[in-house]
């Protein structure tokens, strides 16, 4: 069915038609008037569709049908980590015990709960080769914030107040100087070279007396692995600054290097990413922050100890930077990521990176002859190319995006980093098999073909979606959220 043909709910409306059936009322009506202020009640009754139950069955069945997600197609979103989600995650999330828990019940009556929130700290203290861990940041970027704010701390309580700044790569996620700044920094941009990497001249130039940190994803977001990271992190700690890890790339390094050992003094993760808890639809994440020794005293309290034999809160901790989030944490991905690690045990995670580069060299070079390689050398988890050559034939990278919403796949993600022209970022993850990554490459080079003999197709796609390409300008600023009548 062409997308002009499928009607929407309200066009199916026939008046008296009704989806329910209810039994008559055996309590008094309510006189709503007597309830509501006059200026909440309606004058006129609303107008809904009048349609039959199956019919909105329908309607809701198909809508659900237009929407992408990881179990319906290939997701490769560079920089996201965008990879499958075992089912036995989310078994183990809806166990009565964990599912029916209450935030408010007291510490005795939930101690498995917290053994298992105790437990999952302890695996990411030993995966980042941190000393402590907190699990209350609700997602990546509150991490970073919280994390931010503990190093604000550090610095305030030894008398280092001129330390304002903040230093991030011009390839860093757009999330790095915006929670910089919302923590009350000012941000500093370091150059990357001509390998992609970052500028150590140009670092030891920016850092200085008023550095606080250093922000830095390892790989970064080009998927190259920062190879001089022992020597960046010297050049931070000699002038007094700390080392931050942005942990949306630990996919690429997962049991095979940890932040704590290049040097880094504070790390928050991404459980919906790396370790499989769903992503996408606003949430909910998770961003556990771990932190070196000279830090613990700044975590967000409560901080979960355990006390012999029992498992509690400590809330007496005088410098903690403060609760980051009601409650502790959003429990529900927590339980999902201490399953995934558990279930893959260490060797299944060391399994997790290798083929996760595997897999993006492999597609990294099935493409290299179709596209630019800005950086023709070993990737790690995901890789960049350019569509510069496309450019030239008027086809631009978001055309190319288009485009592959007719082969049924979600686009890379596309114009980051900012330092790549005509950016296309891709990352395959470890959990696509061979036939999933050779079927995308196939459609990326029919595509590049497509642009040079036909690029009035890629211009103009994507042609069977349900809805075709927008003005995403006008769509982002004054988004029409409801149906109106033509």
């Amino acid at each position: 069915m062409h997308k002009e043909d499928q009607p929407l709910i309200f066009e199916l409306s026939t008046e008296g038609r009704i989806g329910y059936s209810l039994p008559e009322m055996d309590i008094p009506e309510i006189n709503l008037g007597e309830l509501l202020p006059e200026g909440y009640l309606r004058e006129e009754e609303p107008e809904l569709p009048e349609v039959s139950e199956l019919d909105i069955m329908r309607h809701y069945t198909a809508l659900s049908k237009r929407n992408h997600g990881v179990d319906s197609g290939f997701y490769p979103l560079g920089s996201c980590t965008m990879k499958y989600n075992p089912k036995i995650n989310e078994n183990v999330a809806r166990f009565n015990g964990f599912a029916h828990l209450h935030p408010l019940q007291d510490e005795s009556s939930v101690q498995g709960a917290l053994e298992l929130m105790y437990d999952l700290q302890e695996h990411l203290i030993e995966i980042t080769g941190m000393d402590e861990v907190t699990l209350q940041p609700a997602a990546g970027a509150h991490g970073e914030w919280t994390g931010l704010m503990m190093i604000r701390s550090y610095h305030e309580a030894n008398g280092d107040t001129k330390r304002t700044k903040v230093v991030v790569p011009d390839s860093a996620h757009g999330t790095n100087p915006a929670s910089a700044t919302v923590a009350g920094f000012e941000t500093v941009t370091v150059k990357s070279d001509e390998n992609g990497l970052v500028d150590l001249e140009d670092l030891r130039r920016v850092v200085g007396e008023d550095t606080a940190a250093l922000m830095l994803t390892n790989p970064n977001t080009l998927g190259l692995f920062e190879e001089n990271i022992l020597e960046m992190a010297e050049i931070v700690h000699s002038a007094g600054g700390k080392l931050y890890y942005d942990g949306a790339n630990l996919n690429a390094v997962l049991s095979k290097a940890r932040p704590g050992d290049m040097g880094f003094d504070v790390v928050h993760l991404n459980l919906h990413k790396t370790f499989t808890g769903p992503h996408g639809g606003g949430g909910p994440g998770s961003g556990p922050v771990g932190v070196k020794a000279d830090l613990i005293p700044y975590l967000p309290k409560p901080v979960l100890v355990k006390n012999g034999d029992q498992y509690e809160f400590d809330y007496d901790r005088p410098q903690s930077i403060g609760r980051v989030k009601p409650y502790y944490g959003n429990f529900g991905i927590n339980v999902r990521a201490y399953t995934y690690i558990r279930t893959m045990g260490p060797d299944g995670l060391k399994a997790v990176t290798e083929n996760a580069v595997l897999n993006a060299n492999y597609m990294m070079r099935r493409l290299e002859p179709f596209f630019d390689l800005p950086f023709d050398r070993h990737c790690k988890h995901e890789f960049v190319l350019s569509g510069k050559r496309q450019k030239k034939l008027g086809v631009r990278t978001l055309d190319i995006a288009k485009r592959l919403l007719d082969f049924g796949y979600h686009p890379p993600t596309i114009y980051f980093p900012l330092n790549v022209e005509e950016c296309i970022m891709i990352e395959p993850t470890e959990t696509e098999s061979k036939e999933t990554l050779d079927a995308f490459v196939d459609a990326m080079i029919q595509i590049a073909k497509e642009a040079e003999e036909n690029p009035e197709i890629v211009q103009e796609a994507p042609h069977t979606t349900v809805i075709g390409r927008l003005d995403e300008t006008m769509a982002a600023r004054k988004p029409v959220l409801r149906y109106q009548k033509q």
